[in-house]
């Protein structure tokens, strides 16, 4: 068959790229680069580039990288994701470790009971915990039950914590998933040949193991570390108060206001370039990576 044949299985991809991805982010663009509206302030998107204004747009770096507000939000927003990832690891690569190399017969029901928290809405999920942590709810009551406190703790109202363990609920079986690809992926003759060797069981995982499934590491950490950034609900949800809030949570207030527009549209858009910056080292280390191989 020609050429362009196989290439046409390619066009509703990048149809559906084009239509969902490429043409509204060009309006976040319209809109961050337009004008106001005169009388209402309303943002006025300009759809030709050469016709751009940047003096709104130039604020919000300044707000931004300048030492203002949004500064101490998004380091605020960079700590909670830093925490939130490690955690994540820490918790997600010992379940994708003992899945990939112990469960023999148990395997495909830990997997599904691993997949089985997608089949329940994120929503319903956060939900779930927030009666969880109510003062009245079933943590407090535990723990005076068990004499470790007097009074119920209110973890709704702005503990940071409460907020980085529901960006980990929320999160790390996506992170599971691709560190249990990676090891499973590890040929059981390495290891046995560490272990020929003289190695001990640790420093066969520290030697073997853990470099070989360190593409996993980065490809998980990258899945949960995107949506971080950009999610907004968890802290609605978990803490809903200033002392927590994170980047995303100040472009919906500027998108849900009247006259905020152009500047959640910035917004977007620097968060946007910051993120393509842990998008181009993925891309780096994987093609690395690709090139080692096959030489």
């Amino acid at each position: 068959m020609p050429r362009w044949f196989w290439q046409l299985f390619s066009a509703p991809g990048v149809l559906w790229l084009l239509v969902l991805f490429v043409v509204p982010f060009y309006a976040i663009f319209a809109i961050a680069m337009g004008t106001r509206d005169p009388i209402f302030y309303a943002p006025v998107p300009v759809w030709n580039p050469l016709e751009w204004q940047t003096e709104t747009f130039r604020g919000v770096l300044e707000n931004v990288f300048g030492g203002g507000p949004l500064q101490t939000v998004l380091l605020r927003t960079t700590f909670y994701v830093a925490i939130a990832s490690i955690l994540s690891l820490l918790i997600g690569y010992p379940v994708a470790y003992y899945i990939a190399r112990h469960a023999t017969r148990t395997k495909v029901i830990l997997l599904i009971l691993l997949i089985s928290p997608f089949w329940i809405s994120y929503l319903m999920r956060m939900l779930a915990w927030i009666s969880l942590l109510d003062d009245n709810g079933i943590v407090n009551d535990v723990l005076s039950r068990l004499g470790l406190i007097n009074s119920p703790i209110n973890w709704l109202n702005g503990r940071p914590m409460t907020v980085i363990l529901g960006l980990v609920y929320g999160y790390v079986p996506f992170l599971i998933l691709p560190l249990f690809a990676a090891i499973d992926r590890i040929e059981q003759s390495q290891i046995e040949a560490a272990r020929d060797l003289g190695a001990s069981p640790s420093r066969t995982f520290l030697r073997v193991t853990l470099p070989l499934s360190r593409h996993g590491i980065l490809a998980g950490t990258v899945i949960i570390l995107l949506p971080m950034f950009g999610d907004y609900y968890t802290q609605d949800l978990m803490s809903a108060n200033p002392r927590t809030s994170m980047f995303a949570n100040q472009i919906v207030r500027l998108l849900t206001s009247r006259t905020g527009g152009a500047e959640g549209a910035g917004l977007v858009v620097v968060l946007s370039l910051l993120l393509v910056i842990f998008m181009a080292y993925y891309l780096y280390s994987t093609a690395k990576a690709s090139l080692e191989y096959e030489r």
